[in-house]
């Protein structure tokens, strides 16, 4: 059974950092690409940022490009999203996700307010 478990939210102030973790059990971690998605209240889920099966073909959005970094450690089945210099318009739910097995986390509320 495939399983994501988003952690590492937070309130954070504006300009601060956070590390999110999405740990994963049930399948084989390494043969999967995975993504990193965030939903703000009142708005459409809209995708972060996205990692290939050995850390390669990254993409990030341009909304997040040069603050937020996607890796992962196929060792620990984790996948991390750091993100730094953050704004309020970066308060949301965060959700990993693994397009290929349509699977999704419970997700993580991440609140950028000073």
């Amino acid at each position: 059974q495939v399983q994501l478990v988003e952690s590492g939210g937070g309130l954070v102030q504006p300009g601060g950092s956070l590390r999110l973790s999405c740990s994963s059990s049930g399948f084989t971690f390494s043969l999967y690409l995975m993504k990193w998605y965030r939903q703000a209240p009142g708005k459409e889920r809209e995708l972060v940022a996205t990692i290939g099966t050995n850390g390669g073909t990254i993409y990030h959005a341009n909304s997040v490009k040069g603050r937020f970094t996607i890796s992962r450690d196929n060792a620990k089945n984790t996948m991390y999203l750091q993100m730094n210099s953050l704004k309020p318009e970066d308060t949301a739910v965060y959700y990993c996700n693994i397009p290929t097995l349509n699977s999704w986390g419970q997700g993580t509320q991440v609140t950028v307010s000073s």
